[in-house]
C-alpha cells in the first residue's frame, strides 16, 4: 500500500492532497512551514492500522493554490477547506488532526462544525479562548513589537526574506529554531546549524524547497496577516466551547509552550470538556511530528481506537 498523491476540487482551489489506506477518515494538517510531507512519518502507521489518511498541502501551501487576496486565508476559509474537502473524499465526518497552524484549524473546525468532526487532535497549539481585544493587540502587549507574529504582518517583507533561499529558509527554521523575536528579521531568530538534528535529513530539506518553489512564502505568511481578521470573525463564538472528543499532544521543549501560561494544560477542560488525553513529550521541540512519529502516531490510534 502505497502513497496516492492527487488533485481535488476544493472550497474552489484545486488541492493536492496525499492518501493512503480505507478505513473511517483521518486528516491530517500541517503547519507553518510544513506541508503534507511533516506527515511522513505517521501517515502509513495509521493506514496500516485500519485508516484512510489524508494529509492535504493547505491553502496557499505546496501543491494546493495560493490565491493572491490576503483576506482569502481567514479562519473561515480554512475551515471551509476542511469541511469541503471531507464533501470531496465522499465522507460524512473525519477525525481531524492539526500541527502548529494546523492546530487551530483542526479546533476551530470542530468548534464550528461539531456534526461533522468525530475527533479533533491538536499538537503543539492548543485550543484557547476568542480574546477581549484584537489579537495582534494581545501579542504586542504580551510579547513586544519584535515578535515574529507581527514582523510578518507587513507584505513582502518576510515573503522576501524567507525565498530569497529555500534551503537556507528551511534548514535554518527547521533545524535550529530558537526564539520568537525577530526584530532583525525571521531568520535571526534562528541558529545557523551545522548538523542537522537526528530527525531531519538533507534530503527533507531538498524535499521542503523542492515543494515551496511553486507558492514560496507568501501563502503561509498570509495566514498570520488575517489574525485580526479571524478575531472579528469569530465575535458569535466567543466563550463556545470545542464539544467533540479531544487530543492534545505537547512538546517539553517546544517554544510555543512559552507563549501560554505555566498551567496552560490544566485549564484546557475549561475549553474542551471532553478532553480524552494530553500527551506531553519530554525533549520534544516543535516539529513533534517528525521528532516523535512514534509516540505520536501511538497516542493517535489509542485515541482513534476509543472513539
Amino acid at each position: 500500500m502505497s502513497l496516492v498523491h492527487r488533485e481535488l476540487s476544493v472550497n474552489g482551489l484545486t488541492m493536492h492532497v496525499v492518501e493512503q489506506g480505507e478505513g473511517p477518515l483521518v486528516l491530517l494538517l500541517h503547519g507553518f512551514p510544513d506541508s503534507w510531507y511533516a506527515w511522513r512519518h505517521v501517515i502509513q502507521p495509521l493506514a496500516d492500522a485500519g485508516y484512510r489518511v489524508v494529509a492535504p498541502d493547505q491553502r496557499g501551501y505546496g501543491g494546493t493554490d495560493a490565491p493572491p487576496d490576503i483576506a482569502d486565508y481567514s479562519i473561515l476559509h480554512l475551515v471551509g477547506d476542511v469541511v469541503a474537502l471531507i464533501h470531496a473524499l465522499g465522507e460524512e465526518n473525519a477525525v481531524v488532526v492539526g500541527h502548529d497552524w494546523g492546530a487551530p484549524v483542526a479546533w476551530h473546525t470542530a468548534l464550528l462544525r461539531p456534526d461533522l468532526v468525530r475527533g479533533v487532535a491538536g499538537l503543539s497549539v492548543p485550543p484557547t479562548q476568542r480574546g477581549g481585544v484584537p489579537t495582534l493587540t494581545s501579542v504586542r502587549e504580551h510579547f513586544g513589537p519584535d515578535f515574529y507574529q507581527l514582523y510578518f504582518q507587513e507584505p513582502g517583507i518576510a515573503d522576501a526574506e524567507l525565498n530569497a533561499d529555500l534551503h537556507t529558509s528551511f534548514r535554518r527554521v527547521m533545524g535550529g529554531l530558537a526564539s520568537p523575536i525577530a526584530g532583525n528579521g525571521f531568520l535571526a531568530s534562528t541558529r545557523e546549524v551545522d548538523e542537522l538534528p537526528s530527525w531531519l535529513t538533507e534530503d527533507d530539506i531538498d524535499e521542503y524547497a523542492r515543494q515551496y518553489k511553486r507558492n514560496g512564502f507568501t501563502g503561509p505568511l498570509n495566514w498570520y496577516r488575517n489574525m485580526d481578521r479571524n478575531w472579528s470573525l469569530t465575535a458569535a463564538w466567543q466563550g463556545a466551547l470545542i464539544t467533540p472528543p479531544a487530543l492534545y499532544i505537547t512538546g517539553g521543549a517546544d517554544v510555543v509552550r512559552t507563549f501560554y501560561p505555566p498551567d496552560f494544560i490544566d485549564q484546557l477542560p475549561q475549553i474542551v470538556p471532553n478532553l480524552r488525553g494530553v500527551l506531553d513529550l519530554p525533549d520534544c521541540g516543535h516539529w513533534i511530528p517528525e521528532e516523535r512519529p512514534t509516540e505520536v502516531t501511538d497516542a493517535l490510534l489509542t485515541f482513534l481506537g476509543d472513539l
